[in-house]
């Protein structure tokens, strides 16, 4: 529900007279057209999706996959306890950030090129070249 919400508003509030919206998110079961039927009737749905194009990041080795990592490692070593205002938040992750890039922190990264264009490749097929018989044919 909260996610068709958000697309509502997406639609609605954030960007009322764009034709077109173009939402990249990751592959969660619940993030597509689905979820928008099961929240609202059907022409609302369609409204909503009428004006939305989703572009889906891969399952793996994504930019996505290493800010989950990163948050991961934030909430263990920043926000493991309650913080008692907004300000103080800010400070704390300010704080953090700071240390990591001092640091020179990074994710190892094990998935490598090759690796990723063997489970991937159907997400990103080889462009087939049409044979100089076929050229000819046409």
């Amino acid at each position: 529900m909260d996610y068709a919400l958000a697309m509502r508003t997406l639609v609605d509030e954030y960007y009322p007279e764009a034709l077109k919206i173009r939402v990249v998110q990751d592959n969660l079961n619940t993030h597509g057209p689905a979820s928008l039927y099961k929240a609202f009737p059907a022409p609302e749905a369609r409204r909503i999706l009428r004006r939305l194009e989703f572009h889906y990041t891969p399952t793996h080795a994504s930019w996505l996959n290493m800010v989950e990592i990163e948050i991961g490692v934030m909430t263990q070593q920043c926000l493991d306890r309650r913080i008692a205002d907004i300000e103080t938040l800010r400070v704390e992750v300010q704080a953090w950030v700071d240390r990591r890039n001092r640091e020179g922190a990074s994710i190892n990264w094990l998935f490598d090129v090759n690796l990723a264009r063997d489970k991937m490749a159907r997400h990103y097929p080889v462009p087939s070249v049409p044979s100089l018989k076929q050229s000819n044919a046409a």
